[in-house]
């Protein structure tokens, strides 16, 4: 059994999709390879997804450890930008394989 941040996951597998599994982290994940994003921004980047799904796959990555929220309070309006953590970044070759993955697939089938 393996634990993390409170829940338990049956395999190593099983932890990896409970953190970045589902429609949207990965997507957002993907996005946040190219740097630091404000929210509006990523918005922009996903304009399928409902700005309640794309707050809460976010709070859940921060909450993981996974991304980093910072907010700007000095002058309004307010800045929050989300970055990549350290245990985040461990996640950019998973991703990046991920993408060639899907870029491959539509390569293939488009011939």
């Amino acid at each position: 059994m393996y634990k993390y941040k409170g829940k338990e996951y049956p395999c190593c597998t099983s932890l990896t999709m409970g953190v970045i599994g589902g429609k949207w982290k990965t997507v957002i994940l993907y996005h946040l390879l190219e740097g630091t994003l404000r929210y509006n921004e990523l918005r922009r980047k996903m304009s399928n997804v409902t700005e309640r799904t794309l707050s809460l796959q976010l709070k859940t990555l921060v909450e993981d450890g996974i991304v980093k929220r910072k907010v700007f309070t000095t002058k309004p309006p307010l800045k929050v930008e989300y970055s990549l953590t350290p245990l985040g970044k461990t996640l950019i070759p998973l991703i990046q394989s991920i993408a060639d993955w899907g870029n491959y697939v539509v390569e293939k089938n488009n011939r």
